[in-house]
Formats: C-alpha cells, sequence, structure tokens
C-alpha cells in the first residue's frame, strides 16, 4: 500500500506501511488502514492504539512490548494486557501492526538499534547545549582499554563494575554519593527489566510511583546530575544513551 485517499486527502505511505508524515493520521485512516489489512477495529482495539499515541505524545518516543502491556494493565487490567489478548487483536503483533494503525514509529529495544549513530550527548547550560568533550577518547582502567562512544557510554556493557563507575563520574567531575547510587541503580535495574536506557521523564514517573516522590524529586536529581540524570545517568551506569533522550 502506498496511499490512501481520505477526505479528497490523499496520504503517503513508506515502504514498511507506516506513514510518510505521522501528522496525517486520523481515527478514520487507521479504521482504512485496518480494513486493509483484514481488522475491523474494536474498541478493545482502540484501547491499546489510544495507550500508543498517549504514551508517544508523552515521552516523544513509542512504548517497547513490556511498557505497554504495563500501561495497559494499569488501565485496563492485566487479562488485556496478556499477551494472548494482544496476539488475538493483532494478528501481525501489536507492536509491528499496532503502531502502523497507530501512527507511531515503532519500538526498538536498545539492542537492536546502532548506539553509534545516536546523537552525541550533550549538557544545557542556559539556552547553550555544548558537546560533552573528553569523554569519547578510550581509557585505561585496571590494565584494561575502556572503549567508549562518541557520548562518552560504554561501547561494552559487561566492562562496567561499581569501581568502573567511580571512575566514569570522576571524569565528569562526580563523587558518587548514596543518592547518586539509588538513581544509577534504579536505571540499571529498569534497563535489564525492559531492554532500554529511560529517558528523563519516564525516569522520574517509575521513581516516583516504585520509590516515592521524595525519591525522584527533580531539582535534586540534576544536583546531582548536572549534565541530565538519565543522560550523564546513563554514562556513569554502564549503558546505551535515553533514545530520544531531552533532560527537560
Amino acid at each position: 500500500m502506498n496511499s490512501l485517499e481520505i477526505g479528497g486527502n490523499v496520504i503517503a505511505f513508506r515502504a514498511d506501511g507506516y506513514l510518510q508524515n505521522m501528522g496525517d493520521w486520523t481515527p478514520e485512516l487507521a479504521e482504512k488502514m485496518a480494513v486493509g489489512e483484514g481488522l475491523k477495529l474494536t474498541l478493545e482495539h482502540w484501547d491499546v492504539l489510544n495507550v500508543m499515541r498517549d504514551y508517544y505524545k508523552e515521552y516523544n518516543t513509542s512504548p517497547i512490548f513490556k511498557l505497554l502491556r504495563r500501561e495497559l494493565a494499569k488501565q485496563y487490567g492485566k487479562e488485556q494486557a496478556s499477551v494472548e489478548a494482544l496476539d488475538a487483536l493483532f494478528p501481525h503483533g501489536v507492536q509491528q501492526q499496532g503502531s502502523r494503525l497507530a501512527g507511531v514509529p515503532l519500538a526498538h529495544l536498545d539492542a537492536e538499534l546502532n548506539q553509534a549513530r545516536r546523537t552525541p550527548s550533550v549538557v544545557s547550560v542556559g539556552s547553550v547545549k555544548k558537546v560533552v568533550a573528553g569523554l569519547s577518547e578510550p581509557f585505561d582502567f585496571e590494565g584494561k582499554s575502556i572503549q567508549v562512544y562518541a557520548s562518552g557510554n560504554l561501547i561494552h556493557l559487561d566492562d562496567w563494575n561499581e569501581a568502573l563507575a567511580d571512575v566514569l563520574a570522576q571524569r565528569e567531575d562526580i563523587k558518587l554519593t548514596d543518592d547518586h547510587w539509588k538513581i544509577i541503580s534504579f536505571i540499571r535495574k529498569f534497563y535489564f527489566k525492559y531492554g532500554i536506557t529511560p529517558m528523563v521523564r519516564v525516569l522520574i514517573r517509575h521513581m516516583t510511583e516504585e520509590l516515592g516522590k521524595d525519591a525522584a524529586n527533580r531539582e535534586h536529581m540534576y544536583q546531582l546530575f548536572p549534565g541530565g540524570p538519565a543522560k550523564q545517568g546513563s554514562r556513569i551506569a554502564g549503558l546505551p544513551s535515553p533514545q530520544g533522550c531531552i533532560d527537560g
């Protein structure tokens, strides 16, 4: 399908079936796309599509499968968020088919993306953004050469340990405290549970839900990580940089 006509407007699609322009999406278009894929959208379909769209609107990234199921379970219950229920609604896979019909990009795990192609990390100083300097060069640690991307994030995640985290922090003029470690540990826990590094808004939301508001005080987190709790925190935590991260 290269295009569809809706209300006299021709809507163009990419070769993979996703919209050329996400701004073209309408519920009417989704209904017509679904018919072309042999689906008639029900209220249960729309629950999923709306969760996908709301998540993308809030975070500017689509929810990966585990996070999608988490959001659905919170809003509609575990049964509706089950793998079986989602497979029945979207025979070609809720991630692929659902995201196409919702008019949002396909979500990817960090391991599925090329870290080297991501935007270099930046530190915001007022309204000025500066590329983090001095963090993109390999360095020696305990007799081993530690390789990093241009953003300063580790190439080999298995290199990380707590002693290396102290060194990574020192490279950014940070001395780790228990408060730093609380955030670092949470970022690592999130990554190994969901397969992505959380951007700052996701990080704050999940920390608030699991640990309470005091544990996720935004101002305090930025005092601990002036380069951004997500971007700078991910480097020290030994993880990939957040996808589409805006530490704002």
